[in-house]
């Protein structure tokens, strides 16, 4: 089958021939198959924003190839601008760029650009508004008179009324508190569920990417470090620790555990920490 997108060679230089050059993506490559759900994680100034920004046209590789659906993005014009509405981006602190006078017509201006009817762009409006739990009377009133969890709906709603084929998202629960980041993870599953959507989603939260990710990039000093299933990269925790990375609290526990010469194996979720202990137990742990 062939991959929703696939980077090759990728290379992302700033101010290249100025004093300031600096090497943001040094030799990206990987696939990504329709439908799944993708982690990316790296320390600050890793290149996962930059990353991010290449993938639906935003920024322009300096060297290397970025295909969506088979097609190189930057071969024609029309294919870099559908690229940036097949791939929606939600930026880190998305609310801040809200400026409409009403939710409505902000969730709006996306699907306006797309140049779609005004019963498909209400259609759209109202079902975006829905998945990320936004009543009907909300989108009447200005964007500004919601809390900071609504505006962050707000905004997340804004990409998914492009319905785009690939949903990126850059921190989404950033400084929300936890029952709005359970929330804004709710909405984003319920997304991929109904539109069976590729999800990718840079976070700082290893518990998120470990319980809600099929795979993790994992990007170190401008290279793809690791691409494997979280299984697979949490069981490279010393390696990933040395490059400043945290863990999962409960792999933590596990590996001290293993440390002290229990017969346990690295964990990464909550689940799979019950079933071992229960297994230690003899059956008499429950959660």
């Amino acid at each position: 089958m062939r991959p929703i997108l696939e980077v090759k060679d990728l290379n992302y230089i700033y101010s290249a021939g100025t004093p300031f050059e600096h090497k943001a993506l040094d030799s990206v490559s990987f696939r990504i198959d329709r439908g799944e759900f993708v982690g990316v994680i790296g320390h600050t100034g890793s290149g996962k924003s930059t990353l991010m920004q290449q993938l639906n046209g935003l920024l322009k590789p300096t060297t290397g190839t970025v295909w969506l659906d088979g097609q190189d993005i930057w071969s024609d014009k029309k294919l870099t601008r559908q690229a940036r509405f097949r791939v929606g981006l939600v930026f880190q602190y998305p609310e801040y760029q809200l400026f409409e006078e009403t939710v409505y017509k902000d969730i709006a201006f996306g699907p306006k650009n797309m140049g779609l009817s005004g019963e498909e762009i209400d259609r759209r409006v109202r079902e975006a508004a829905s998945f990320v739990g936004l009543t009907q009377s909300q989108l009447e009133v200005s964007p500004f008179d919601l809390s900071g969890g609504q505006k962050r709906r707000v905004a997340i709603a804004g990409v998914i009324a492009m319905e785009p084929e690939v949903l990126i998202l850059d921190e989404p629960t950033a400084g929300l508190d936890p029952v709005g980041r359970a929330e804004i993870l709710g909405n984003i599953a319920a997304y991929r569920q109904a539109k069976n959507a590729t999800i990718m989603m840079v976070s700082h939260s290893m518990e998120d990417v470990a319980r809600m990710t099929d795979r993790l990039l994992v990007l170190n000093g401008a290279k793809l470090a690791m691409d494997g299933s979280p299984e697979a990269v949490f069981a490279r925790a010393e390696e990933l620790i040395a490059m400043g990375l945290s863990i999962p609290q409960v792999t933590q526990v596990f590996l001290h555990l293993k440390k002290m010469g229990l017969n346990v194996e690295t964990v990464y979720t909550i689940d799979q920490a019950v079933a071992q202990l229960t297994r230690l137990k003899g059956g008499q742990c429950h959660a």
